[in-house]
This record gives structure tokens, sequence and C-alpha cells, in this order.
């Protein structure tokens, strides 16, 4: 049997709940235009004391790969992610590939981090070519033997669903994630291509009517109980 005050604390914990979950759901849809962005759902679970909790898991599911034309674009097609490298010299690891040229001709993000150890890419050169293995090559003139500029790295996690973001789409290892592993042979680098986000637009848009409408019912229910209790106050006064 449960209290007056049990029932408003059991209340009190679901409807908060609901509403970090709700949180979750909103942050995805804000996202669904959000390059390489991964979706992040808060999985509900009820304990045997009647109270609900919840864990915090990352949908590592690929994007869709989109055309764009742009030659500093890049896209992975498979597992893994490229270490960017902040002007502070802070390293994480990202599959947002919309890359440009910054300051000296590096290879950066759209925030400025550097792409791997550094790609410097000439201003004038005829065209630059990323192969599916991340090597990037610089033409002086058409017809020319390519010179080779550097790597785009490719790194794997042996549990990537324990990153933890640090916003930006950027993430860093921790001790459940295992260190980065560097991938000497594959061919996932898709050059004038980006990944989409994974959200799925209508699976995210009937979670929140749901939960809206489940916690509009957990409210009034709330204020049932609220009245309930004060007049179990009031008769005892």
């Amino acid at each position: 049997m449960y209290s007056m005050q049990g029932i408003v604390r059991k209340g009190v914990n679901n409807v908060t709940l609901q509403f970090e979950k709700l949180g979750y759901v909103a942050n995805n849809l804000a996202n669904m235009n959000t390059r390489g962005y991964k979706s992040v759902t808060f999985e509900q679970m009820l304990k045997e004391d009647g109270y609900l909790t919840g864990a915090i898991r990352t949908d590592y599911q690929a994007g869709s790969i989109q055309v764009t034309s742009n030659p500093y674009d890049v896209a992975i097609n498979g597992t893994g992610f490229i270490p960017v490298i902040s002007p502070e010299g802070e390293v994480a690891y990202t599959r947002d590939g919309a890359f440009k040229q910054g300051k000296d001709g590096y290879l950066v993000t759209n925030d400025d981090w550097i792409v791997g150890e550094g790609i410097k890419i000439p201003t004038n050169c005829y065209k630059f070519v990323i192969k599916p293995n991340g090597e990037v090559f610089a033409y002086d003139a058409a017809n020319t033997k390519p010179k080779k500029l550097g790597t785009i790295p490719l790194v794997r996690f042996a549990s990537q669903e324990n990153l933890e973001s640090i916003g930006m789409n950027k993430l860093v290892p921790t001790e459940e994630s295992g260190e980065p592993q560097l991938v000497r042979e594959h061919e996932c680098i898709c050059q004038n291509n980006l990944e989409t986000s994974n959200t799925n637009v209508y699976s995210s848009t009937a979670d929140m009517l749901r939960l809206n409408a489940s916690l509009i019912a957990s409210t009034r229910m709330m204020k049932v109980v609220d009245d309930m209790y004060n007049k179990a106050i009031n008769i005892r006064e």
C-alpha cells in the first residue's frame, strides 16, 4: 500500500522522466537536418518499487549518403570516425564530413578543427581528389601526375555506443568505449558526399505526440492527487 505522499513522489518522478524523454525526442527532431547526427533515445524502465528509471542510448546506425558535388565534402560509408583536432589541441572524433579549406590551406571542419594530422591543400591546384581509402592527392594541371598531400584517417572503437558527445557533432572516448583503433585498409571514404542524420522523423513525431498526451494525463492525475491530499489535510484539521 502506498501513502498519499508516496503516490505524489512517484508521480513527480514519473512525470520528470517523461519530460526528460520528451527533451531527447525534441532534440532528435531539431537535428533532423544536421549532417551525420546520431539520434539519442531515453529508454524507460520500471523498477520493482514502481518508480521509473531510464538509460540514454545513441543509435549509431548510418544515415543516408547524399551527393553534394562539393569536393571538400566527405561521407563515411560504414562504421568509423574521422579524428579532428581543435585549435587548442583537443582531439575528438566525428562523422560530419562537411569540411572546408581553412587557414593556411588546411582541410578543416566548419568550426576550424583540423582534419587528421593536417592536410594542406594548395590554393592554386587544378583539383584535389580524396580516394576511398582516405588518401588525398592534388593535381597541378590536367593530365599531370598527382601529388599526395596526406591521408584522412579512419578509426573505430570497441564500443562506439559508449562514446561521449561534446557537442557540435563531435565525440570523445571513454573508459567503456575503449581507445581509437586506426583502420589501415578500407574503402569507406566517399568524396563529394555527406551523411545525413539518422533521425526517423515519423517515429520521432509519433513519440512526441504520445509523450505529450501522456504528460497531459499525468499532470492531470497529479492535480487530482494534490487536491485529495489537501482535502485530507483539511479534514484532519
